[in-house]
């Protein structure tokens, strides 16, 4: 914009920061002076202009909207250099930036923590730049600030928080192996090693379900995508036995536990009666959404043909029964001869 408002073509009165229009220099008139005078006034963007000829490039124009946003009244800020808003935590290398720009009379974008005038910080978005006259002779520099403190706030909040998610995610590995260490340990002091690895195998299955997805899950919402390869991971095969189908649809954070433990027993009754123990079976997990509910299929082929549940389902067939039910919850068996298929419908959001 002030590109467009050649300043050969105004001057300013003795008003501070006021303009007046030079007639007869140029094609801008007097009304032209009057728009471009209004137009800065109106603005919400906070814009100065400073003149390098003069020494130590003051602040010879602030319109409105850069006093409001500084704090300063105007006869405190013209005649100044704009390093007046520079302060005790204010970057160096920024204004090193500044500074190589304006003796190179090259456009800078840069974020820089200014000062207003009753002390109080903020994250100034200043754009820089050089006006020339018709003989491209420098006249002015253009200055426009905005303030951008809370987009800075929301961008650290972001780092914070992925920051945090990694360390959660380091402890939460640490937990679950600390607690499958307790129960190996305790299993074989009481000789009931099986045991301990049942119940270890189901707290790897529930430590995959969220570490994995845990960069995800500070938002309050996991993708059953990614959970889903997660927690199977160990038994794809070199990811040749296992195909997953749907769209990327966020659940609940609440129910990982409980479908990453369902997925889990799934998986290891295949291996043991199903297509995950055979030679070329083959799992297919699909989902999509249906209302406030998210319907997971698991077709198994190429296994060993059913028609039949096998005699011992185990433990585990009960429990994810159980969990699935006190979310309101259903899973739904079907053994047919080219294999078991399965049919799982939870909330997308659970208590």
């Amino acid at each position: 914009m002030a590109d467009k408002y050649d300043q050969s073509h105004t001057a300013f009165d003795n008003s501070p920061g006021r303009f007046r229009s030079v007639e007869n220099e140029g094609r801008f008139s007097g009304a032209s002076g009057l728009l471009f005078e209004q137009a800065m006034a109106q603005t919400r963007m906070a814009i100065c202009l400073t003149d390098p000829n003069q020494e130590d490039d003051p602040i010879v124009f602030c319109n409105r909207a850069f006093r409001e946003l500084t704090g300063y009244d105007e006869e405190e800020i013209l005649g100044h250099n704009c390093r007046f808003l520079q302060g005790v935590d204010t970057d160096r290398q920024t204004v090193n930036k500044l500074r190589d720009a304006v003796e190179a009379r090259a456009v800078a974008v840069v974020e820089i923590l200014n000062y207003k005038k009753d002390g109080t910080p903020f994250w100034n978005a200043l754009h820089i730049g050089p006006i020339y006259d018709d003989k491209n002779e420098l006249k002015y520099l253009f200055g426009s600030q905005w303030d951008v403190t809370d987009v800075n706030a929301a961008r650290a909040d972001e780092q914070h928080a992925r920051m945090m998610a990694r360390e959660l995610s380091h402890r939460i590995k640490n937990m679950f192996s600390v607690i499958s260490a307790i129960v190996n340990m305790a299993g074989r002091e009481r000789q009931q090693p099986a045991m301990a690895d049942w119940i270890t195998s189901r707290i790897q299955a529930l430590g995959r379900a969220y570490e994995s997805t845990l960069d995800e899950a500070k938002s309050g919402s996991t993708d059953i995508g990614q959970m889903t390869k997660a927690v199977l991971g160990p038994y794809d095969g070199g990811g040749k036995k296992i195909s997953y189908h749907g769209d990327r649809i966020r659940l609940d954070t609440n129910i990982v536990s409980m479908l990453g433990l369902t997925l889990h027993e799934l998986a290891t009754n295949a291996i043991k009666y199903g297509a995950l123990g055979a030679e070329h079976g083959e799992v297919a997990i699909s989902w999509l959404r249906d209302g406030d509910d998210i319907l997971l299929d698991w077709k198994e082929t190429g296994g060993p043909p059913v028609d039949q549940p096998p005699q011992d389902q185990g433990t585990g067939v009960a429990i994810v029964t159980r969990l699935l039910a006190a979310a309101e919850g259903t899973i739904e068996h079907s053994w047919k001869p080219m294999g078991l298929e399965v049919r799982i419908r939870v909330p997308i959001d659970a208590d």
